[in-house]
C-alpha cells in the first residue's frame, strides 16, 4: 500500500515524540512493504512564528490531501492568553476543515504499569474503556464575547451533531460489551436534556443490542476513579470529555501512555496522544513517546484499514514495557528511566 501521512510535529516536546512514531512507522512500511509518504509540516506555535498563522494555507491543504494526520502537540507559555494569536483555535479550525466529529480515546491498563497509577491495583484491573467525545460543537465552538466586565462562552448543539457522534458511539459499542455511558449535566443545562433525548432515541431505534445509560458529569467524575471496570463506552459533549479523559488517564498511570483519534465519515482521521506539549520538559529528551506510538497505530487501523499493522504495533509496545522499558513518567521509584529515544528503541526491538 502507498499511503500519505501529514505529520505535525507542533510545539513542546510534540516533535520529539513525533520522531519515534515516524521511527517505527518506517520500521512497519519495510516490514509489511508499505510506502509511507511521510510530510511533515508547520503546525501550531511554531507555524504562528514562521507565518503569522497556527494553520498556515499550504498545511491545511496537506492536510486535506493526505490519507490520515499525525499531530504532536501544539502551545506553551510563548503563545499563552494574551498572545496576540494562540495556537488552539487553528487546532479546533483543522478538526473542523477535516470534518473529524468524534474523538476516541480508550483507556486500556497494561498490568505492568499498575503501580503507575495513584489508584489501587484492585481498582484498576481489567479496565477496558472507550471515551467518544463529540469534537467540533459545544462551547469551544461557540460564540464568545465580552461586554465590561462580563464574559460569554456560548454552548449549542444540534439533533444532527449529537446524532452523528451517537451512531459512532453505537457502532463501537456493538463490537465492545455493547454497553453506553451517556454523560451530561441534564439537571442544569438544556443541551445536556437534548444530549439525553437524542442519544436515547439514535441507540434505541437504530442499536436495539446496545444498551444505554446516562449519568450527570459530576457523579462520572466519581465512578470513574471508584469503578472504572463498569464503563465500557463512554459517550460525551466536548467540554466534558476533555476533562473526563485527563482524569481517566491516571487510570493508566500517565498521560503519556494514550492515544487518541478524531474521526469523521470519510477514512481520513486526525490523530494524536491525549498529552499537552508539556514545555517544562521540552528539550530535554525525556517525554514519553508511546501515546503517540500508539496514536500511530489508530491511523494505520482506522485510516488505513492495516490492523495487523497496527496489531504488531501495539504488541510491540506492550512487549517493550514488558521487558520493564519505563521513562520517567511511569517508572517506579528506583527504577531506571529511558529517554525517548531509547523507549524508542524498545519498541523497535520488540517490533523487529
Amino acid at each position: 500500500m502507498k499511503a500519505r501521512i501529514a505529520v505535525l510535529g507542533g510545539d513542546g516536546i510534540g516533535p520529539e515524540v513525533i520522531a519515534e512514531a515516524l521511527r517505527v512507522l518506517r520500521a512497519v512500511a519495510v516490514q509489511h512493504q508499505h510506502e509511507f509518504v511521510l510530510e511533515e509540516l508547520p503546525f501550531g506555535g511554531v507555524a504562528i512564528d514562521q507565518f503569522g498563522d497556527g494553520l498556515p494555507e499550504h498545511t491545511l491543504k496537506g492536510c486535506l490531501a493526505s490519507d490520515g494526520v499525525l499531530l504532536g502537540a501544539i502551545g506553551g507559555p510563548k503563545w499563552g492568553p494574551n498572545a496576540p494569536v494562540r495556537p488552539e483555535p487553528a487546532l479546533l479550525r483543522l478538526r473542523s476543515e477535516l470534518g473529524v466529529y468524534a474523538n476516541l480515546r480508550p483507556i486500556k491498563v497494561h498490568p505492568t504499569l499498575r503501580a503507575a497509577s495513584p489508584l489501587k491495583p484492585e481498582i484498576i484491573d481489567g479496565v477496558n474503556l472507550l471515551f467518544v467525545r463529540e469534537l467540533t460543537g459545544g462551547i469551544y465552538f461557540g460564540k464568545k464575547w465580552r461586554e465590561g466586565d462580563r464574559a460569554v462562552d456560548e454552548c449549542a448543539y444540534t439533533v444532527g451533531e449529537i446524532e452523528r457522534v451517537t451512531r459512532m458511539a453505537g457502532r463501537l459499542a456493538a463490537r465492545r460489551r455493547s454497553k453506553i455511558t451517556q454523560i451530561d449535566k441534564s439537571n442544569v443545562l438544556e443541551t445536556s436534556r437534548l444530549w439525553r433525548n437524542v442519544s436515547e432515541r439514535v441507540i434505541r431505534e437504530e442499536f436495539p443490542s446496545v444498551s444505554i445509560e446516562h449519568m450527570l458529569v459530576d457523579s462520572a467524575a466519581m465512578q470513574l476513579i471508584r469503578n472504572p471496570r463498569d464503563f465500557d463506552v463512554i459517550l460525551t459533549e466536548n467540554l466534558f470529555g476533555d476533562v473526563l479523559t485527563d482524569e481517566g488517564a491516571m487510570l493508566a498511570g500517565s498521560l503519556g501512555v494514550l492515544p487518541s483519534a478524531a474521526l469523521g465519515d470519510g477514512k481520513r482521521g486526525l490523530y494524536e496522544p491525549i498529552h499537552g506539549s508539556a514545555p517544562d520538559i521540552a528539550g530535554k529528551g525525556i517525554a514519553n513517546p508511546i501515546g503517540t506510538i500508539m496514536s500511530a497505530a489508530m491511523l494505520l487501523r482506522h485510516s488505513l484499514g492495516l490492523d495487523a499493522e497496527a496489531l504488531a504495533i501495539e504488541k510491540a509496545v506492550g512487549r517493550a514495557l514488558d521487558a520493564g522499558a519505563r521513562t520517567a513518567d511511569i517508572a517506579t521509584p528506583g527504577s531506571k528511566s529511558l529517554s525517548t529515544s531509547q523507549m524508542g528503541d524498545a519498541v523497535l526491538a520488540a517490533l523487529a
